[in-house]
């Protein structure tokens, strides 16, 4: 960590597995971090070749060259970001806590505490169970304090971010009704699958087209469900979730249908609950969010009301899924924990259009 004029603090950052979506996003808003210097970043298949090769966008502003993990001395970094597929993070970060690095996981090797429920949905076998113990899910909003002094940050999943953060308020006052379905319905542009070529992400695949997905398991169902549990444990049963590919590149959409307590005034709560969230917009009673009024900010926009002639309750929320449900988190993560503003980086407004 170095000291500069002025006591601006600047941090040392690498990002192992750079070449990817959430990993060019996290080089974009670092870019302008006023307290972050990207140091190193990482990536097997491209060693060797500068990164504004790689991402035209970013000519001018990175000189940086793609390294493989061993060249690029990752134990002199104060913070490495895991830009990974599963099963990296949880073999290489354990040794770089030990150094005194701190890390944030954008993979979901960190996310679920259950190690055999874990291993289910992913199909690997869990190798790093006491790194596990120390992790804190980084949901900035509902674990701001354990993350300030944590070492090792689970960053949530996209659909996890969106569907929980509409819901959290509303769990920790208990208004979900036990025994009765919460139904979680959402949407994601191509992006979420990430760059890897696949037949399901091809142009004339993905365009003009629209499709549920994983309905018959998702892997991020458990992590939304480890979420209600620990706040409203009867209401984890009822969860539904249906994930829809949708011919987007970026953008991610939940509609949940609730059924509250009588006299429940959620709209209120929320609003109440998310008063000093720089990053969660409650909007107007009536208003339905656009995904598009969140491209490339690192916010989710919320409104809720009450379907006509029921008692169902409908709460809308949108996210980016590369910047508020990935890259943008994981920035947000790292203000915490180095007790920086936890805007810094972050306040650029959305792209329109």
């Amino acid at each position: 960590m170095k000291e500069l004029k002025l006591d601006v603090v600047v941090i040392g950052g690498g990002i192992v597995g750079a070449t990817g979506y959430t990993g060019v996003e996290l080089l974009r808003l670092l870019s302008t971090h006023p307290h972050a210097q990207v140091t190193a970043v990482t990536s097997r298949s491209e060693a060797g070749m500068p990164v504004a090769d790689y991402f035209p966008s970013l000519r001018g502003v990175y000189d940086l060259v793609f390294q493989t993990p061993e060249e690029a001395d990752l134990a002199q970094c104060d913070l490495v970001f895991f830009a990974t597929p599963h099963g990296v993070a949880m073999r290489d970060a354990p040794g770089l806590i030990a150094q005194g690095v701190r890390v944030v996981d954008l993979s979901a090797d960190f996310r679920i505490q259950d190690i055999p429920t874990w291993e289910k949905w992913y199909g690997m076998p869990f190798t790093a169970a006491e790194a596990l113990k120390e992790a804190v899910y980084g949901l900035c909003e509902l674990n701001r304090e354990q993350i300030k002094s944590a070492r090792l940050i689970a960053n949530p999943g996209c659909y996890p971010t969106c569907v929980s953060l509409p819901l959290l308020p509303l769990l920790q006052q208990g208004l979900l009704k036990a025994g009765m379905p919460l139904i979680a319905d959402c949407k994601s542009g191509v992006s979420g699958a990430g760059r890897k070529a696949s037949v399901s992400t091809l142009f004339c695949e993905a365009g003009d087209n629209f499709k549920a997905y994983g309905v018959g398991g998702h892997r991020h169902l458990p992590e939304i469900k480890q979420t209600i549990r620990s706040l409203q444990a009867e209401a984890a049963e009822g969860l539904v979730f249906v994930p829809h590919l949708t011919p987007l590149i970026r953008g991610m959409h939940a509609t949940q249908y609730l059924h509250l307590q009588d006299g429940a005034n959620p709209h209120a709560l929320l609003s109440d609950f998310y008063r000093n969230s720089p990053f969660v917009d409650v909007m107007p009673e009536g208003s339905t969010p656009e995904t598009r009024s969140v491209r490339g900010g690192n916010i989710c926009r919320i409104s809720i009301q009450k379907a006509p002639q029921s008692d169902v309750w409908i709460a809308l929320s949108v996210i980016d899924n590369l910047v508020k449900g990935a890259a943008g988190q994981a920035i947000q993560n790292m203000n915490i924990m180095f007790g920086f503003n936890e805007s810094a980086g972050l306040q650029g407004a959305p792209m329109l259009p």
